[in-house]
């Protein structure tokens, strides 16, 4: 069964700018105007096929009857070996469920009836099928539908999110059998087409599945965001970063950061342990040859994984290529080194720092994949920090996701990424068509791949590990660093852009971070230190 999903060669266009990120009004490069927006061709996984829906069947009438009529018969129930208060107990809560008018009965499918008694019988009940919880909480949720399962042996009709809780739940329990068969039931109720709350059902019942089936690693590895098909084409990750302005704007962000703290610098040296497809520099190129004196000399040190730096489409030394012709299109002295090791193997003398340059650390979404002490004692992600502290850098700047996934349990843990990525599809189909192939393949190859990963892993093989904002505040300080407000330039900019958006977009700033957000939840945090 294959994960990854083809693209076709047809275009889109988003917004009426095709530069990335931009913090000026300056021309549009050759870089940035030859490349080509993709669109993947509506290939859908073997999991997520669509799969009839499936038939209920219901009790005759004169079944509930017999059911109650085994109440009133005393001298039966005495006549059995059973204890009569457990037989009672069982029989009064049996006839308390069938007779309550506010809950809904999902009869046993076994049963037969007659067709004049289904249709009514099927509008009765689907008439007062529970909506979604109103609770802020969704953990209170999964503790109620726990009870419900507790004193009762008929099922009530369930949403795809309370199936989805009612199964995790089961998981956490070690019930395999039940959340196998949840399991099913959600595959038949959800599409990767629908609307918001189905789309992410959809991927989160397949991190369920992979949890069960300890496949999680495998899916992660399967799903490819980061590797454009072709080498004239966007990754499905930089569609993300352009499409949703939460993670635009935590780009510009940091790069009005780098601005403004070498403005009069003369030589700029970043290092960046994750530069993607590099399109964070575009804008910052841009800007940095608008400057009213002579533009500084620009050096960015990428580190990435042997395999990635050698590859021949997209590439570490190919985005190298590509930036170096855009800084000479801008007249802006440019040199790019890549760096074929790991991150957590990156030594200070691999760097190449040198004596005169301003030097600039960038964490743009990289620093949730480095494990910390809860995964091992080495404690790679505080290591890094205190390591580039002893760099003595001008400035770093840190993007990430508001969400904690690395030390929650499972269940918080799940709900915690219900809520998130909600929000996220919620922001994709406020930008992109509900049709759109670019959304499908963005939700399948990146979004689908956290959500997977979140979801079924645990210890190593749990690589997204995100930690909300007072977390890294902390970590940082503790490293050494100190927090440095942005410049209300840049504050001032985002906002502006953010009004040719839908106005459940939402921008703050606090304690000199900017916070962006999908109505009342923060999706990323950009900040700066020294």
């Amino acid at each position: 069964m294959s994960l990854v999903t083809s693209a076709d060669s047809s275009t889109t266009s988003y917004g009426e700018s095709s530069n990335f990120y931009t913090l000026s009004n300056s021309s549009e490069d050759s870089y940035g105007s030859n490349l080509q927006r993709f669109k993947i061709g509506p290939e859908s996984y073997d999991m997520y096929g669509e799969q009839p829906t499936p038939q209920v069947e219901f009790l005759h009438q004169s079944s509930l009857h017999q059911f109650q009529s085994v109440s009133d018969s005393q001298n039966s129930v005495q006549s059995m070996d059973y204890d009569e208060d457990d037989i009672r107990l069982k029989l009064l809560e049996l006839e308390r469920e069938l007779l309550s008018e506010s809950e809904d009965i999902l009869l046993d499918s076994d049963q037969c009836i007659d067709e004049e008694w289904f249709e009514p019988m099927k509008d009765l009940l689907l008439s007062n099928s529970p909506k979604e919880s109103s609770s802020d909480s969704n953990l209170s949720s999964i503790e109620s539908s726990n009870n419900n399962r507790e004193t009762t042996n008929v099922s009530p009709l369930r949403t795809p999110k309370q199936l989805l809780f009612d199964c995790a739940l089961a998981i956490s329990e070690n019930n395999v059998k039940e959340a196998s068969n949840m399991i099913k039931e959600l595959r038949q109720m959800v599409s990767i087409q629908g609307d918001p709350p189905h789309r992410i059902a959809a991927y989160m019942v397949e991190g369920l599945a992979a949890r069960i089936a300890s496949s999680g690693r495998g899916i992660y590895k399967a799903l490819k965001c980061k590797e454009p098909p072709t080498s004239d084409r966007l990754s499905a990750m930089q569609i993300l970063f352009e499409v949703c302005p939460c993670f635009k704007f935590g780009f510009m962000a940091a790069n009005g950061a780098i601005a403004e703290a070498c403005k009069d610098e003369e030589r700029v040296h970043i290092i960046d342990f994750d530069i993607n497809q590099g399109s964070q520099y575009i804008a910052l190129i841009q800007a940095l040859s608008t400057r009213p004196s002579r533009p500084p000399r620009l050096r960015i040190t990428g580190v990435d994984d042997p395999e990635s730096v050698q590859r021949s489409v997209g590439g570490l030394k190919i985005i190298g290529q590509r930036l170096e012709k855009l800084a000479e299109g801008f007249r802006v002295p440019f040199e790019f080194r890549a760096i074929a090791a790991k991150t957590c193997d990156v030594t200070p003398e691999m760097l190449d720092c040198r004596a005169g340059e301003a030097l600039v650390v960038n964490f743009a979404f990289q620093l949730h994949h480095m494990p910390d002490e809860s995964v091992s004692t080495v404690n790679q992600r505080d290591r890094l920090l205190r390591m580039v502290k002893g760099l003595e850098p001008k400035l770093v700047t840190v993007v990430e996701q508001d969400m904690n996934t690395n030390t929650a349990p499972f269940l918080p843990r799940f709900a915690e990424v219900y809520n998130y990525y909600s929000a996220v599809f919620e922001s994709l189909d406020a930008t992109l068509p509900r049709e759109s192939a670019d959304r499908m393949n963005v939700e399948r190859q990146c979004l689908a791949r956290d959500i997977v990963n979140i979801v079924a892993c645990e210890g190593e093989d749990r690589i997204e590990r995100y930690e909300v904002a007072g977390k890294w505040r902390a970590r940082m300080t503790m490293a050494g660093f100190t927090s440095c407000a942005l410049s209300s330039y840049v504050n001032g900019a985002i906002r502006r852009l953010l009004k040719s958006y839908c106005d459940r977009y939402k921008v703050k700033e606090e304690g000199g971070a900017l916070y962006f957000g999908w109505e009342d939840k923060i999706l990323v945090v950009a900040s700066a230190w020294r």
